[in-house]
């Protein structure tokens, strides 16, 4: 989710510096200028002033899928992402951002909405502990309106439709497991999975200069493999999760679920990550890995 999510880039090396200053126009945004599309995905992906922390929240449902079986619902997901971007220049490149954000999401129990710490897995017939997403950090590269050469970088993919805007954004992704050994281009087990994004609004409010924050609503749609949690051991299928959402202001528009668990979880989530934030990105695989480590069971093994 990730969006965003989920987008698991490193912070660009050549960002030289940052200003906690606003980008704020008075004037309308010109989405065929390189500085223009900036600002904008600014307002979409966070806000155009700096160091002000925006949400998104996202609520769906997670589906289990194996080849010759009706699909199976899982679980409720709820997540959120807290965020915030910064300036950074570069003399070839101009006036860009870079986006700090962190990311949880829960499973629920579909029924009820109960937040699960154990879950019946359906496709064993045993229980095994949940691990909720809770990634820090899931930082973006920084964005500029022009290429290390000086000539124009910045793309608008949005389409207007009426008097709305709208994105779509698919990313495929396919790396190294860090769950896995050296040896993945042979035998495989690489992360597999699609992660798809769309973003809407109403065109005013995106070009209006006065205002640093877009009215952005989203759905997003991810297919993975299981995750490692769930024990499966390699089995075949996969997972796909389809949610709707909306970038928000401030904490106390999240979900009261969201807001329980951050305040008796994960407070950190308050707030997005430092601005000068340079860890490596997070994933539900990275954090399992850190979490079982030290009590790993051996090849076959299980609670």
């Amino acid at each position: 989710m990730k969006i965003l999510q989920n987008i698991r880039w490193k912070i660009a090396s050549a960002v030289l510096s940052v200003c906690a200053v606003s980008t704020v126009s008075a004037e309308t945004i010109d989405l065929k200028t390189p500085e223009g599309i900036i600002e904008a995905t600014r307002k979409i992906y966070c806000s155009s002033t700096d160091q002000k922390i925006t949400r998104y929240m996202f609520d769906g449902y997670i589906y289990g899928r194996k080849r010759g079986e009706a699909d199976k619902l899982l679980f409720r997901s709820t997540g959120m992402t807290v965020r915030q971007c910064v300036s950074v220049e570069d003399e070839k490149r101009g006036k860009g951002y870079k986006l700090i954000t962190r990311e949880i999401m829960l499973y629920r129990d579909p029924v009820t909405g109960e937040v699960l710490d154990k879950w019946e897995n359906p496709y064993l017939g045993r229980e095994v502990d949940v691990m909720h997403v809770s990634n820090d950090p899931v930082n973006q590269r920084a964005s500029f309106p022009y290429d290390a050469e000086g000539k124009p970088a910045a793309k608008w993919i949005g389409r207007e439709i009426k008097d709305s805007w709208f994105i779509n954004l698919t990313v495929p992704l396919f790396y190294h497991n860090t769950m896995q050994g050296d040896y993945q281009k042979y035998v495989g087990g690489a992360y597999h999975a699609t992660e798809m994004f769309s973003f809407m609004g109403k065109t005013d409010d995106l070009l209006d200069g006065d205002k640093d924050v877009a009215n952005v609503d989203i759905s997003w749609t991810r297919l993975s493999d299981w995750l490692p949690w769930m024990e499966m051991q390699g089995r075949e299928g996969i997972l796909y999760v389809n949610a709707i959402g909306k970038l928000l202001n401030s904490h106390d528009e999240l979900p009261q679920v969201l807001k329980d668990y951050i305040r008796d979880v994960e407070p950190k989530y308050m707030t997005p990550p430092p601005i000068d934030d340079t860890r490596p990105n997070a994933t539900t695989w990275t954090v399992f890995k850190e979490r079982t480590e030290p009590q790993r069971l051996p090849f076959g093994g299980h609670n």
